[in-house]
C-alpha cells in the first residue's frame, strides 16, 4: 500500500509540472531584479481613472485566468503631438456603442513615448475583430502603424517592462508571447516592423533574461 501511494505521489507531481508548462506557466525561479521591474512598471502605469475612463460593468465580463500574453499594434497612424488619453477615451467610447464590446479590447496599451496606460481590466478577456478566442490572453496594444512604421526604442522598452511584469505576476513563460497574427490569419498585426522582434525571439530573450538574471 505503501508502495502504491508514494507511486501515486510521483505520479501526480508530474501531472502537476506538465499541467503548469502546458498552460505557460513560469517554472524557473523568478529573479529579484524581474520582481522589482514588475514593481516599478507597474506604479509607474496610468490607470483608467486618470486618463479619463470608466470601469466596465463586471455583469457583462467574461472573467479570464491569463495564461498568454499578446502583441497587438493600433493598425492605424499616430502623429507624434497626439493626445494619448483622448485617444483611449474614443477608442473607449467607440468600442462600447459602435462594437457593443464591454470595453476597450485591450488590457494595456503603450503610446510613442513608452509610457503603459490601463485598458479592459486584466480579469475580463478581451475581444478582436478576428476568428480567435482571446480568453486568457493579456492583450497588449502599441500605437502606430508597424505595417508603415518602426517601433521606437521608448516603445520597444516599454513592451519588454510589461511582458516581464505580465510574466512575474502570472507566471507566464516566454514561450508564451506572441503576435495576434499567431492566432488568426485574418490580419497582419501587430505588423511586420513590430512582429520582427517576435519572429527574432527579442522580446522572448529580453524577458528571460530579466526573469533569470544573478543578483
Amino acid at each position: 500500500m505503501k508502495i502504491n501511494f508514494r507511486l501515486f505521489c510521483i505520479m501526480w507531481g508530474v501531472f502537476l509540472l506538465s499541467a503548469c508548462a502546458s498552460n505557460g506557466m513560469v517554472q524557473q525561479p523568478v529573479s529579484q531584479a524581474a520582481r522589482a521591474i514588475a514593481t516599478d512598471t507597474e506604479r509607474h502605469m496610468v490607470t483608467v481613472r486618470q486618463w479619463g475612463g470608466t470601469p466596465a460593468v463586471e455583469a457583462q465580463a467574461r472573467k479570464q485566468v491569463v495564461t498568454k500574453i499578446t502583441l497587438h499594434h493600433q493598425g492605424e497612424s499616430f502623429a507624434r503631438g497626439k493626445d494619448p488619453q483622448q485617444y483611449l477615451r474614443n477608442l473607449q467610447t467607440w468600442s462600447r456603442h459602435t462594437r457593443q464590446w464591454l470595453d476597450i479590447p485591450y488590457h494595456y496599451i503603450i503610446d510613442l513615448d513608452g509610457l503603459i496606460y490601463e485598458g479592459r481590466d486584466i480579469k475580463y478577456a478581451g475581444d478582436t475583430n478576428t476568428d480567435y478566442d482571446p480568453t486568457g490572453h493579456a492583450l497588449i496594444e502599441v500605437v502606430g502603424n508597424f505595417e508603415e512604421v518602426e517601433p521606437n526604442h521608448a516603445q520597444l522598452d516599454a513592451v519588454v517592462k510589461l511582458m516581464t511584469m505580465l510574466s512575474v505576476k502570472y507566471q507566464i513563460s516566454p514561450d508564451s508571447i506572441n503576435g495576434h497574427k499567431d492566432f488568426s490569419k485574418q490580419t497582419v498585426c501587430p505588423g511586420k516592423n513590430l512582429y520582427r522582434y517576435l519572429e527574432n525571439g527579442y522580446f522572448r530573450t529580453k524577458v528571460e533574461a530579466s526573469l533569470t538574471q544573478l543578483q
